[in-house]
Protein backbone atom coordinates (compact mmCIF):
# COMPACT_ATOMS: atom_id res chain seq x y z
CA UNK A 1 0.00 0.00 0.00
CA UNK A 2 1.38 3.59 -1.34
CA UNK A 3 1.67 6.65 0.79
CA UNK A 4 -2.30 7.91 0.30
CA UNK A 5 -1.38 11.32 2.65
CA UNK A 6 0.43 14.21 1.11
CA UNK A 7 3.30 14.75 2.74
CA UNK A 8 4.30 18.25 1.95
CA UNK A 9 2.00 18.36 5.44
CA UNK A 10 -0.81 20.40 4.01
CA UNK A 11 -3.80 20.77 1.73
CA UNK A 12 -4.14 24.24 0.60
CA UNK A 13 -4.61 27.25 2.18
CA UNK A 14 -7.55 27.27 4.40
CA UNK A 15 -6.41 30.33 6.77
CA UNK A 16 -4.28 33.39 6.63
CA UNK A 17 -0.79 32.18 5.37
CA UNK A 18 1.09 34.06 3.15
CA UNK A 19 3.91 35.27 2.16
CA UNK A 20 4.13 37.24 -0.74
CA UNK A 21 0.85 36.27 -1.44
CA UNK A 22 2.29 32.61 -1.19
CA UNK A 23 0.11 30.07 0.36
CA UNK A 24 3.21 29.06 3.19
CA UNK A 25 2.80 25.86 5.38
CA UNK A 26 2.57 26.23 9.21
CA UNK A 27 5.81 25.57 11.24
CA UNK A 28 4.72 21.89 12.33
CA UNK A 29 3.88 21.20 8.63
CA UNK A 30 7.13 22.06 7.80
CA UNK A 31 8.17 20.41 10.68
CA UNK A 32 6.92 16.63 9.50
CA UNK A 33 7.41 17.03 5.99
CA UNK A 34 9.13 14.62 4.70
CA UNK A 35 11.24 13.31 1.46
CA UNK A 36 10.22 9.50 0.02
CA UNK A 37 7.09 7.20 -0.76
CA UNK A 38 5.89 3.81 0.03
CA UNK A 39 7.64 3.01 3.46
CA UNK A 40 10.62 4.90 3.35
CA UNK A 41 11.07 8.38 4.36
CA UNK A 42 13.40 11.45 5.18
CA UNK A 43 13.78 14.76 6.82
CA UNK A 44 16.59 16.93 7.99
CA UNK A 45 14.33 19.07 10.18
CA UNK A 46 16.46 18.30 13.31
CA UNK A 47 16.63 20.28 16.64
CA UNK A 48 16.83 19.95 19.91
CA UNK A 49 18.59 20.63 23.57
CA UNK A 50 22.31 21.06 23.14
CA UNK A 51 23.64 17.81 21.14
CA UNK A 52 20.71 16.26 21.73
CA UNK A 53 17.70 16.02 19.18
CA UNK A 54 14.22 17.01 21.25
CA UNK A 55 11.87 13.84 21.34
CA UNK A 56 8.65 15.49 20.73
CA UNK A 57 9.88 16.10 17.18
CA UNK A 58 11.43 12.65 16.39
CA UNK A 59 7.52 10.87 17.74
CA UNK A 60 5.88 13.80 15.89
CA UNK A 61 7.38 12.85 12.57
CA UNK A 62 7.27 9.24 12.89
CA UNK A 63 3.50 9.73 13.29
CA UNK A 64 3.16 11.45 10.23
CA UNK A 65 5.10 8.89 8.27
CA UNK A 66 2.71 6.65 10.21
CA UNK A 67 0.18 8.45 8.75
CA UNK A 68 0.88 8.35 4.97
CA UNK A 69 0.52 5.50 4.44
CA UNK A 70 -2.80 4.94 5.81
CA UNK A 71 -6.27 6.18 3.91
CA UNK A 72 -7.05 9.94 4.92
CA UNK A 73 -10.21 8.69 6.78
CA UNK A 74 -8.25 6.56 9.40
CA UNK A 75 -7.20 9.18 12.63
CA UNK A 76 -4.50 8.78 14.75
CA UNK A 77 -5.75 6.89 18.03
CA UNK A 78 -2.64 6.21 19.66
CA UNK A 79 1.38 5.72 19.52
CA UNK A 80 3.65 4.15 21.73
CA UNK A 81 7.55 4.73 21.15
CA UNK A 82 10.94 3.82 22.76
CA UNK A 83 13.94 6.39 22.53
CA UNK A 84 16.49 3.57 21.70
CA UNK A 85 19.10 5.91 21.87
CA UNK A 86 19.94 9.63 22.04
CA UNK A 87 19.66 11.18 18.33
CA UNK A 88 22.24 14.17 16.81
CA UNK A 89 21.26 16.98 15.67
CA UNK A 90 22.27 18.12 12.16
CA UNK A 91 22.60 14.25 11.42
CA UNK A 92 19.46 13.12 8.71
CA UNK A 93 16.93 11.02 10.06
CA UNK A 94 15.52 8.33 7.95
CA UNK A 95 12.05 6.98 8.85
CA UNK A 96 11.31 3.16 7.93
CA UNK A 97 7.11 2.34 8.17
CA UNK A 98 6.55 -0.92 8.77
CA UNK A 99 2.83 -2.30 7.37
CA UNK A 100 1.99 -4.10 10.34
CA UNK A 101 -2.12 -4.51 10.14
CA UNK A 102 -5.11 -2.93 7.98
CA UNK A 103 -8.25 -4.09 9.76
CA UNK A 104 -11.89 -2.83 8.90
CA UNK A 105 -11.58 -0.32 11.55
CA UNK A 106 -7.94 -0.01 12.67
CA UNK A 107 -4.34 0.27 11.29
CA UNK A 108 -1.32 -0.45 12.76
CA UNK A 109 1.82 1.14 12.00
CA UNK A 110 5.38 0.66 13.32
CA UNK A 111 8.14 2.70 12.76
CA UNK A 112 12.28 3.04 13.26
CA UNK A 113 13.88 5.89 13.09
CA UNK A 114 17.11 5.44 11.93
CA UNK A 115 20.88 7.81 11.83
CA UNK A 116 23.73 6.58 10.17
CA UNK A 117 22.47 3.32 10.12
CA UNK A 118 21.63 3.07 13.88
CA UNK A 119 18.17 3.00 15.30
CA UNK A 120 17.23 5.87 17.38
CA UNK A 121 13.74 5.50 17.88
CA UNK A 122 10.84 3.26 17.57
CA UNK A 123 6.98 3.67 17.53
CA UNK A 124 3.93 1.64 17.73
CA UNK A 125 1.15 4.00 16.00
CA UNK A 126 -2.78 3.12 15.43
CA UNK A 127 -4.94 4.97 13.66
CA UNK A 128 -8.70 4.32 13.98
CA UNK A 129 -11.85 5.29 11.40
CA UNK A 130 -14.02 7.44 13.42
CA UNK A 131 -17.16 5.59 14.79
CA UNK A 132 -20.11 7.38 16.41
CA UNK A 133 -20.74 6.09 20.15
CA UNK A 134 -21.09 7.46 23.86
CA UNK A 135 -18.86 9.60 24.50
CA UNK A 136 -18.03 10.35 27.68
CA UNK A 137 -14.91 11.20 30.00
CA UNK A 138 -13.78 11.43 33.94
CA UNK A 139 -13.74 15.27 35.01
CA UNK A 140 -11.64 16.55 37.36
CA UNK A 141 -10.99 20.43 38.02
CA UNK A 142 -8.09 22.12 36.52
CA UNK A 143 -5.29 22.22 39.28
CA UNK A 144 -4.19 25.74 37.56
CA UNK A 145 -6.79 27.44 35.95
CA UNK A 146 -6.40 29.80 32.88
CA UNK A 147 -7.00 32.81 34.31
CA UNK A 148 -4.38 32.52 37.42
CA UNK A 149 -1.64 31.03 35.14
CA UNK A 150 0.91 33.51 34.68
CA UNK A 151 2.85 33.71 30.97
CA UNK A 152 6.14 31.84 30.50
CA UNK A 153 8.86 34.35 29.35
CA UNK A 154 10.45 33.51 26.23
CA UNK A 155 13.36 30.63 26.56
CA UNK A 156 16.29 29.90 24.31
CA UNK A 157 14.87 26.20 22.90
CA UNK A 158 13.49 26.50 18.69
CA UNK A 159 10.70 24.89 19.72
CA UNK A 160 9.56 27.30 22.50
CA UNK A 161 8.53 29.75 19.67
CA UNK A 162 5.96 28.00 18.28
CA UNK A 163 3.73 28.13 21.98
CA UNK A 164 2.30 30.53 24.00
CA UNK A 165 2.73 29.13 27.50
CA UNK A 166 1.56 30.24 30.92
CA UNK A 167 2.55 28.56 34.09
CA UNK A 168 1.67 28.70 37.58
CA UNK A 169 2.31 31.28 39.60
CA UNK A 170 5.51 30.94 41.63
CA UNK A 171 6.81 28.13 39.49
CA UNK A 172 10.55 28.31 38.44
CA UNK A 173 10.43 30.29 34.69
CA UNK A 174 13.61 28.59 33.17
CA UNK A 175 11.59 25.53 31.75
CA UNK A 176 7.81 24.97 31.76
CA UNK A 177 7.06 22.24 34.68
CA UNK A 178 3.75 20.58 34.54
CA UNK A 179 0.96 21.87 34.57
CA UNK A 180 0.94 24.81 32.26
CA UNK A 181 -1.29 25.89 29.42
CA UNK A 182 -0.60 25.92 25.89
CA UNK A 183 -1.31 26.84 22.58
CA UNK A 184 -0.13 27.61 19.13
CA UNK A 185 1.31 31.26 18.46
CA UNK A 186 0.76 30.71 14.40
CA UNK A 187 -1.34 29.54 12.23
CA UNK A 188 -1.97 25.70 11.96
CA UNK A 189 -4.00 23.60 8.57
CA UNK A 190 -7.21 22.18 9.81
CA UNK A 191 -6.04 18.78 8.99
CA UNK A 192 -6.32 15.89 11.94
CA UNK A 193 -3.40 14.67 11.58
CA UNK A 194 -1.29 17.79 11.71
CA UNK A 195 -3.44 18.64 14.77
CA UNK A 196 -2.41 15.23 16.38
CA UNK A 197 1.11 15.76 15.02
CA UNK A 198 1.23 19.34 17.30
CA UNK A 199 0.16 17.32 20.11
CA UNK A 200 2.45 14.91 19.67
CA UNK A 201 4.90 17.38 19.86
CA UNK A 202 4.48 19.17 22.99
CA UNK A 203 3.91 16.50 25.03
CA UNK A 204 7.37 15.27 25.26
CA UNK A 205 7.79 18.73 27.34
CA UNK A 206 8.11 18.79 31.01
CA UNK A 207 7.65 15.19 31.50
CA UNK A 208 11.18 14.28 32.39
CA UNK A 209 11.07 16.56 35.23
CA UNK A 210 7.24 15.47 36.26
CA UNK A 211 8.97 12.11 37.11
CA UNK A 212 11.37 13.32 39.18
CA UNK A 213 11.33 11.45 42.50
CA UNK A 214 10.18 13.88 45.45
CA UNK A 215 12.94 16.22 46.52
CA UNK A 216 15.52 15.66 43.44
CA UNK A 217 15.81 18.64 41.63
CA UNK A 218 19.09 18.12 39.73
CA UNK A 219 19.91 15.45 37.89
CA UNK A 220 23.08 12.75 39.40
CA UNK A 221 25.79 11.54 36.86
CA UNK A 222 23.98 10.60 33.93
CA UNK A 223 21.57 12.88 33.69
CA UNK A 224 17.83 12.49 33.35
CA UNK A 225 16.20 11.21 29.82
CA UNK A 226 12.69 10.23 28.10
CA UNK A 227 12.72 6.18 27.95
CA UNK A 228 9.65 5.42 26.62
CA UNK A 229 6.55 7.47 25.64
CA UNK A 230 2.69 6.86 25.03
CA UNK A 231 -0.11 8.92 24.00
CA UNK A 232 -3.58 8.62 23.48
CA UNK A 233 -5.73 10.65 21.46
CA UNK A 234 -9.20 11.05 22.79
CA UNK A 235 -10.77 13.61 20.50
CA UNK A 236 -10.07 15.93 18.12
CA UNK A 237 -9.24 19.37 18.89
CA UNK A 238 -8.02 22.65 17.55
CA UNK A 239 -4.23 23.85 18.89
CA UNK A 240 -5.09 27.34 18.24
CA UNK A 241 -6.98 26.95 21.50
CA UNK A 242 -5.57 26.73 25.49
CA UNK A 243 -4.75 23.31 26.50
CA UNK A 244 -4.06 22.35 30.00
CA UNK A 245 -1.37 19.85 30.26
CA UNK A 246 -0.95 18.46 33.41
CA UNK A 247 1.38 15.28 34.34
CA UNK A 248 2.49 13.75 37.67
CA UNK A 249 5.01 11.36 39.17
CA UNK A 250 2.71 7.99 40.04
CA UNK A 251 5.85 5.51 40.86
CA UNK A 252 10.27 5.74 41.09
CA UNK A 253 12.29 2.68 41.25
CA UNK A 254 15.36 0.73 39.66
CA UNK A 255 16.60 4.60 38.52
CA UNK A 256 13.12 4.73 36.33
CA UNK A 257 10.40 7.51 37.18
CA UNK A 258 6.49 7.13 35.78
CA UNK A 259 4.78 9.84 34.92
CA UNK A 260 1.18 10.29 33.88
CA UNK A 261 -0.72 13.57 32.05
CA UNK A 262 -3.75 14.67 30.90
CA UNK A 263 -4.69 17.57 28.12
CA UNK A 264 -7.75 19.27 28.35
CA UNK A 265 -9.27 22.19 26.11
CA UNK A 266 -10.29 25.39 28.55
CA UNK A 267 -13.78 23.88 28.87
CA UNK A 268 -12.06 20.69 30.71
CA UNK A 269 -12.94 18.37 27.18
CA UNK A 270 -10.77 15.98 27.30
CA UNK A 271 -8.42 15.83 24.63
CA UNK A 272 -5.47 13.23 25.49
CA UNK A 273 -3.74 11.05 27.94
CA UNK A 274 0.12 10.37 28.56
CA UNK A 275 2.54 8.79 30.14
CA UNK A 276 6.24 8.65 29.84
CA UNK A 277 8.95 6.98 32.23
CA UNK A 278 12.33 8.53 32.53
CA UNK A 279 15.77 7.54 33.32
CA UNK A 280 16.77 9.45 36.85
CA UNK A 281 20.55 8.10 37.89
CA UNK A 282 21.19 10.21 41.42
Amino acid sequence: MGPTRVLTGYRGCDFDHYDDGVCMPSWIAELVRLDGSDQSYRTSATFGAGPRLFGGLIAAQALAAAAATVDPDRLPQSLHAYFIKGGRIGVDIEYTVELTRDGRSFNTRRVTAVQDGAAIFEMMASFHRPETTTDWQCSEPPAVTLQEAVPLPGLPEKWADHFELRIAPGEPVDWPRQPFWFRTREPVEDDPVLQACALTFISDIGLVSAGRPPGAELPGPGGAASLDHALWLHRPTDVHQWHLYDAAAVSHSDARGLARGTMRRADGTLVASVAQESLWRL
